[in-house]
Parts: structure tokens; sequence; C-alpha cells
């Protein structure tokens, strides 16, 4: 017999053999308990990277381990397809964009099957299918018919490149588009939204529920809901019947306005404006307009603004106060407009200096004057001048009938006589923005709606979905989506009216595509419904998610919310979409960085550097060695189909498991490779060598072990039971690894090769291998003479009797110094212990004969003897 490692062969071997048996396929039946296993599925780029084997080789192992536990397991996989990378491929390479996503989602599709995931490959969804796309559409109009789709108008992002709107995580720090480079612009739009806000307490409040999440990403988004309680107060504009709405945190303040900020997009910003500084004011508006929102509110970036000339009445005090725009309030964010106080506010005070503004303190530290002064019914007003904004809380001074009282009751007081007086009330608000879903691209969910010159905006009827996209449409790259060119396809009858009227041209954002892909995967083949909801309720929800740090926010947010509203719609009887979740980091490759270059440029491939003296090749200056994530760019990427052919798939699944822990980012180094792969092979080695040596298995006879058996033993159950907490409840995959190694070690170091414990062992470490390496798994399960499947045997429960070992060392000590150590039952009390040092010939060597003033026991560990 041929026992040599074969990692090509096994692994072709066994991936036929579990697509025949339909080993992977989910279970129907209901006798079991249900386990739905899911990583988040990738964008059809056409080829895996490491960052992909390492997010679905995590969530396969959880899977597999959960099947051999004796669960009905649920790990299907899909295709987050639509997208604007297709469109730019359609433009460079004059492919449809649909014939390049199917031939990427082909091409990754045997990638994947390759690295042995045990994925049902039965429930698979592409997001770009008119079978899954017509969902979405449905999904649009409940959210309408619920009044939570509306459109307005709004500043967006906008790529002048690729003619789009761009998400702000779609804009990098530089204030470019993440996709073409562009400088992004800010451009006034009708776009659609989805009311997300009218969830914001429930989506905060109910992150106390997520107990299986990562701290920090429930931290993440309750500051992206960003609530915060405070007071809406409105300053009557001098000359115009409308007033400006601000919103504040700190009504105990507002005596200190000494002026107002409008957002430059803001409506009033036009109307305030006087004739002397119209000029101004718009060529500063246009000038913000090129600013991305990033830049706009960025702590480090120099505030700026100019005066619209118009004034306003603060109500409290009945002062005048100027209206000003800049650049750092956004309208989009509270009212698009805040008050200035520059007495209590970093940046207003910062604002204030630059443009010598009016700085009026009216909180002053507690211990700065005292309570008689403010006392009085009518106070004088006070003088007071500081270097710096002062923000902590405080006593009241130059506040009119609010003087003397202290910060936190004023802002109770105050908001009552301003809801009282009919200018202000109590307000609880969020950072949180409504959703803006729309997109003006073609490779996206068309937005269900007509529109009508006479009935407005139309649903498009249900049974009239999909809303398909064309096929026959030019890519240009120029004028945004080709969709508003195709007359054909835009002009149709309103279906209520039959009017001649328009298709909405914008396509939906494709977060909304993966923001409820999980609920059609238990029933992912249904025509007739978006999905039967005994199915989805059954498998919901999600047990264990994982995938990138990077989605903390956006998609896991969207995903609860959209969750919440089929809920309310009476789809679905749960609130949470994932009950536990796993944030894995990123795959790093090793590079070099030439600091005096820019751009591209200044990355230098490891393969082209002298690793002993590492110089830039063409210029000759020393390079900053460092590990960063793989990419094109930075010349350090590594291929998994590189790696499996060397080393087979069950060795970059030991490796990308065992170098670091899953939330940690890892470092690749060809070295670790090569030290799981030899890890494997004496796995391999061992199962064969006793194999081949024939040893009878009869049974074990606990009662009459040896002290080697039983040492084996406990072993063997240690293994089990780390490697099961380890895996289960800890995420750590690397020391489940290291504990299968002891193992390995343990069973090739025994001295009781002829013994059932050593069979036991041998059988137990190719089961708790399996998850981890399935197909050398099943190999050596097969070579120890089994029919079946390793991967359908019992997950091996520990015996607790097992780990508790029969013997311990206890160590010797005279006058705190080791002497040396003895064997002594693991039973022993203090008494017996002390017995036991005493009688040893350790002990007996220092103490005969002399006087022993105290012994210290520490039980399990030593025995001190303290002599004269």
């Amino acid at each position: 017999m041929d026992f040599r490692y074969n990692p090509t062969e096994i692994e072709e071997k066994w991936q036929k053999t579990w697509a025949e048996l339909g080993l992977d396929q989910t279970p129907t039946d209901k006798d079991k308990p249900k386990f739905y296993a899911l990583s988040m599925f990738p964008y059809p780029s056409g080829s895996l990277h490491m960052g992909h084997v390492r997010n679905y080789t995590i969530t396969d192992v959880i899977a597999r381990l959960k099947r051999m536990q004796g669960y009905r397991v649920l790990h299907p996989m899909g295709w987050d397809a639509f997208g604007l990378p297709a469109e730019n491929a359609a433009i460079d390479r004059g492919v449809p964009p649909a014939k390049w996503t199917y031939q990427n989602i082909a091409q990754m599709r045997q990638q994947l099957q390759r690295l042995g995931l045990s994925l049902d490959w039965d429930a698979e969804v592409a997001t770009c299918s008119p079978e899954y796309y017509k969902w979405t559409q449905w999904i649009f109009l409940q959210f309408l018919q619920a009044g939570l789709a509306y459109q307005k108008e709004a500043a967006v992002n906008w790529d002048p490149i690729d003619q789009t709107v761009l998400a702000n995580e779609q804009v990098d720090n530089e204030g470019r588009s993440w996709r073409s480079g562009a400088i992004v612009e800010r451009k006034l739009l009708r776009q659609w939204f989805f009311k997300i806000t009218d969830y914001a307490e429930e989506l905060l409040n109910d992150l106390d529920k997520l107990t299986g999440w990562p701290e920090r990403v429930k931290l993440m988004q309750a500051n992206w809901i960003g609530k915060s309680t405070g007071a809406y107060l409105e300053f009557p504009i001098i000359g115009l019947d409308e007033k400006v709405s601000v919103y504040t945190t700190r009504p105990d303040t507002v005596y200190g306005v000494s002026y107002l900020v409008l957002a430059p997009e803001h409506p009033l910003t036009k109307r305030v404006t006087t004739k002397e500084q119209q000029g101004i004011v718009d060529a500063f508006i246009k000038e913000v307009a090129n600013q991305t929102e990033l830049e706009r509110t960025a702590d480090d970036k120099p505030k700026r603004g100019v005066p619209t000339g118009g004034k306003a009445i603060n109500p409290f005090n009945g002062e005048e106060v100027p209206i000003w725009i800049a650049d750092y309030v956004l309208y989009e964010y509270g009212t698009g407009a805040v008050m200035g106080v520059p007495a209590h506010d970093v940046r207003d005070f910062k604002f204030a200096n630059k443009y010598n503004l009016p700085i009026e303190f009216v909180i002053v530290p507690p211990e700065a004057v005292a309570d008689e002064d403010f006392r009085q019914e009518d106070p004088p007003l006070i003088m007071i001048s500081y270097d710096s904004a002062y923000t902590e809380p405080g006593i009241l001074i130059n506040s009119g009938p609010f003087s003397g009282v202290a910060s936190g009751e004023a802002k109770q007081t105050i908001v009552a006589y301003a809801e009282q007086q009919g200018f202000g009330k109590a307000r609880v608000q969020y950072r949180l923005r409504d959703w803006l879903i729309s997109r003006q691209r073609y490779w996206g969910a068309p937005i269900p709606v007509i529109h009508c010159p006479n009935c407005g905006i139309v649903p498009v009827p249900e049974a009239d979905l999909p809303v398909q996209l064309p096929e026959e449409v030019e890519f240009t790259g120029r004028g945004g989506s080709p969709l508003t060119q195709l007359e054909s396809w835009v002009n149709v009858p309103c279906p209520s009216c039959g009017t001649p009227a328009k298709r909405e041209t914008d396509t939906m954002d494709t977060f909304i595509d993966s923001s409820w892909y999980f609920l059609r995967f238990p029933d992912a083949k249904n025509e007739g419904q978006i999905f039967d909801p005994t199915k989805t309720n059954d498998w919901m929800a999600v047990d264990q998610y994982v995938g990138g740090i990077e989605h903390a926010i956006l998609h896991l947010l969207y995903s609860r919310f959209v969750t919440k509203v089929l809920r309310d719609r009476g789809l679905l009887n749960f609130d949470e979409p994932f009950e536990r979740l796993l944030t894995q980091g990123m795959v790093q490759g090793l590079t070099y960085l030439n600091p005096n270059k820019g751009g591209k440029d200044k990355w230098i491939p490891s393969h082209l550097v002298n690793a002993t003296d590492p110089r830039d090749p063409q210029t000759g200056e020393p390079l900053q060695r460092l590990y960063a994530t793989m990419s094109k760019s930075k010349g350090n990427g590594v291929a998994p189909e590189d790696v499996i052919a060397k080393y087979g798939v069950d060795t970059a699944r030991m490796f990308i498991l065992f170098k670091a822990p899953p939330e940690k980012d890892l470092e690749w180094d060809e070295a670790d490779v090569e030290g799981q792969f030899r890890f494997l092979n004496r796995v391999w080695r061992l199962v064969t060598d006793y194999v081949a040596a024939g040893v009878a298995k009869k049974p074990a006879q606990l009662s009459d072990l040896t002290k080697p058996e039983k040492e084996l033993r406990r072993a063997i159950h240690i293994a089990i039971q780390a490697v099961t907490e380890d895996v289960e409840d800890e995420y750590q995959f690397n020391t489940a690894i290291s504990e299968l190694m002891k193992l390995s070690n343990a069973l090739a170091d025994s001295s009781s090769k002829n013994s059932p414990i050593y069979a036991e062992g041998i059988r137990t470490l190719v089961v708790l291998l399996a998850p981890f390496a399935p197909h050398i798994g099943d190999e050596l399960w097969h070579l120890l003479g089994n029919n079946n499947s390793v991967h359908t045997q019992t997950w091996p429960a520990f015996d607790h009797t097992a780990l508790v070992a029969d013997e311990i060392t206890l160590v010797i000590q005279i006058m705190g110094k080791t002497r040396g150590s003895i064997q002594v039952p693991s039973q022993a009390d203090k008494a017996e212990l002390e017995k036991y040092a005493r009688e040893s010939e350790v002990a007996q060597r220092y103490i005969e004969g002399k006087e022993i003033k105290k012994v210290i026991v520490v039980p399990g560990k030593l025995v001190n003897f303290v002599i004269s």
C-alpha cells in the first residue's frame, strides 16, 4: 500500500465523494436542533484572495463541528453581484455587465469548491438574477406602502467620472472616489431614501440583545446612531416671516449665542443673504460644493465661513445676532443650522476668534463665583474673559432669570421656558440620517415606480415584477446611467390611469441587496414568495455570522433595519438577524515602502528586494520593511491557487486558522505554511504507521490501565475538551490546532502503542482534525477501516474523570529554594502532602537533624520547610 501523503489526489477524491453523498445539503427534517452558519457573501470579482479563504474557512470549521455535534446545518453561499465594477468593465472591455458578472461567478464558485467548503450549493443566490431582485423590488414596495420610502432633493457625493452618487464610505480621506479616483463633488439631486430614522431608537436599544457580538462593533453602531437629548430652538429672522431652527444639546448656553450659522445648502441661505453680500456668499457656496463631507467636518481642518448680512433675534434676550454660512455645517445633519456659542464650544471659539465675533461667557466654574451674587432678581452683567472655551458644567451668569442656576438644572428650566413661550421644545435627536438608496447607474435593481404627470409616483404592480434591466444598452462612460437614454424602456403607460408616463431610471444601492439575502437562503428557490415565512422563521436568526470589520456599521445596521421592517409587515417573528458575530482581521503580506515616493510607486514588492539590505531597485534608497493588507498595488498578494498547488487545500486551511486569532490581522509567512504542511505529514505518518502495524483493537478496561495508558487517555480527553471549547466558545482556532499538535505529540511519544487507549487516541485525533483539514481527515478515517465519512461521526465528548491525573508533581523547597520534586497522589490533602514531603529522600537530605520551625504547604504545588 502506498502510504505517502498526496494532497491533490485525496482532495479531488473526497470532494467528488461528498458531492455524490450530498453531505453538505441542508436537511429538511426538523428532528434535530438547527444551526445557521453564514459568511458575508462576496462580490464576484473573478478571483479569490486570502481574505476570502480566511472568512470561509472559519465558517466552515464551525459548520462542520456543528454537524458532528448533531445539528441540522444551513451553510449557504451567494453573490453580492450588482455594483459599479461591472459597469466599468463594460465600458473598459466592451463586455455586457451580466456576462462579465456571471463569468466571474462561475470562476469563483469553482475556486470556492476547490477549498472543500461544506456549502449547500443548492441554496445559491445571485443578487443580479431577476429571480432575486424581483424580491428586492418587492421589499421596496413594502417600504413605500409603509411610508418608509420617499423622494427628496439632497446634497450628495457626486463622482464626475463615473457619473454616479457615492456613499460617504466610498470617498477616501483625500476626497476622492474609491473607484475612479476623481475628486468628489457635492451636488443637489432628487433622491430616494428609506426612513431608517424611524427605527433609530429600537436599533439603538436592541444592541443590548446582541450578547454574541463584539463590544466594539456594538459601540460603533451606537456612535453611528448617535442619540442625543437636547432642545429645538427657533430664532426669528429680521425682515422675514421665517425662523432659523437649531438643535442644541446645550440649551444652558443660549444666552451666549453671538451668531447663527446656516449650511451653505440651506434653503434660507438665499433668502437671508443681502445684496451687498450676494457675490461673496455665491462664491463661497460654489467653493464648498467641491468639498466632501469629510473635508468639511474633519477636526484638523480650519473652519471657514462668510456673513450673509442677514440677522436674527435671540428670543431669550432680544439681542440681534448675525447669520453666517460655514463649511462645517451640513444641511443633512440636524436642522442644517447651528447656534454659535464661542465661549462654550471649542470649534465656535476658534471660529469666533478667526472672524472677530463676540465671545460672551455665560457659564463659569462653581468655585469662580459666590452663589449669593447671582440670586438677585435682576443680576448685573458680569464680564468674564478666558483664553479658551469653557465646556465643563458650572453656574450660569449673564443669563437673565437663570443666572446663578447650575448648568445641569438650567438645561431643563430653559427648555421648559422656551416651550412655555412658544419658541422651543425638548427634543431627542440622532446622528443617523435616512438611508439614501438611489444610484444613477445601470447595474443595480431598478426602483419599481413610474412617474405619471397625473398620478405622481405610482408603484409598479406586484404582478409586473420584476422590472427587468434591459440588456441592449450602450456603455459609453458618459452622461450617467444608460437607462436614461433607452426610451423604449423608460416610456410606459401609467398603471393607474394609462397616461404616457416614465419609469424611474435610478437603481438601488447594492447595500439593499445584501440587507436581506440571509432571509432568502432558507427558501432560495421559492418563485411565488420572497420566502416561506415558516421556513425562514424556522432557520433564523443566523447562529454564526462571519465577515470583515469594515461592514461593522452600514451592512449590519441596514440588515437589522430591514429585518425589523419585515417583522412589522408580518413576515418575520424575530427582532435581530444575527445571533453571534465574528469579525475577522485582514490578511497582510510582506512588502517594502519607499517613503520618498508617492502613490503606487512607493510600494516595492518583496520579491524585488534583497531582504538583508532592502533598497529601492531603481534609486538605491533604503526601504522600510512592513506588512500591509494584500493588494495588487502593493505587490504583496498571494494567490490561494498557488498555495493549494504547492501544499494542498488542507494545509492552506490549517495555516490560515493557526497563524493568528481570527479577530487579529494575519501576517503571511510561507515558513509557517511549511510548518502546517509538516504537521499534517506527521499526522499522516502517525496514522498510517498504526494501520500498517495491524494492532488488534480490543476494548479498553479502564480499571486495569497502566500509568502510561492513564496519561495518554488524559491527553486525549484534554484535547477533546480544549478543541471543543476553543472553537465553540472562544473562536480560538489557533489554540485548538495547538491542542491537536499536543495530542499528536502525546501519541508519538507514547509507550503504549499496542494499547486500546492508543487506538482511541488515533481515532480521536482524526475526528478532531476533520473540521480543520476535512480531506485528510476523511482519507485517514477510511484508512482506519471505516466505510462512512468522518464528517458524519458524532463529535467526541470528554470524560471528566479522565482529566484528573492520578499523580501530581510536588515541588520540595528548603527555606524557599527548590531542591527537587516528588510524585504524590493527586487527591492528597495538606496533611498527607506534608507527610509525603517529610518522608521524601529529597527533603531528608536537608532536614535530617535540623529543627523544622515551619512547614508551608501549597496544595497541588509545593511544600516549603523553614529550618533553623
